[in-house]
């Protein structure tokens, strides 16, 4: 599958025409660094999508870069039309935030990608670690899945199609998704 890495980044004459992020940073989001750090990244992500997991090597290198001047937060956005284990990856890691390792079971998921499944999910809660009897209980009350549920609706209500999308400072970032890119849209 090809990366969509060729566009051109937007510039400050794009600014006024950029869809802007419709749901705020807030307290219900997974959040690395605070919430009100001087610059903000988030972006809507499918476990199982190639381009999701480029995403995530340089949103690494922006963490490493900008330090605690950057807010990243991931908010769900499975395709399950064309990832079918999508659901249930952003399911176990909401089930995992409940126990406080949602960036654990993340970071889990992406390393594992190709091996998505019930019981890559329970292997994984295991070895994280999280009580087993809580995340399951977790998962069959639904509570996992009305968390996906409440992102893929704001995810929509900002004009979400693809994953990534990625909103830097909420301005939504077209064209590419590397390190590069991704800094333009931060700092300028």
């Amino acid at each position: 599958m090809a990366h969509p890495r060729t566009a051109r980044t937007p510039g400050p004459e794009d600014a006024a025409r950029l869809p802007e992020l419709v749901l705020p940073i807030d307290e219900r989001d997974h959040c690395l660094h605070a919430r009100d750090a001087k610059y903000s990244l988030v972006e809507y992500g499918d476990y199982e999508c190639p381009n999701c997991l480029d995403g995530v090597e340089a949103v690494h290198e922006l963490l490493r870069d900008l330090g605690d001047d950057l807010c990243y937060v991931f908010r769900n956005f499975p395709q399950s039309d064309i990832h079918p284990n999508a659901v249930g990856a952003a399911e176990a890691a909401e089930a995992a935030d409940m126990q406080a390792k949602f960036w654990l079971m993340h970071d889990r998921l992406f390393e594992h990608q190709t091996e998505l499944s019930p019981a890559l999910y329970q292997r994984l809660a295991r070895e994280l670690p999280v009580d087993l009897v809580v995340f399951n209980r977790d998962l069959r009350s639904g509570a996992a899945a009305r968390r996906v549920a409440e992102d893929v609706e704001g995810a929509r209500r900002a004009g979400v199609a693809a994953t990534p999308t990625f909103f830097a400072n909420g301005r939504l970032v077209t064209g590419r998704y590397d390190f590069d890119a991704l800094r333009a849209a931060l700092v300028g």
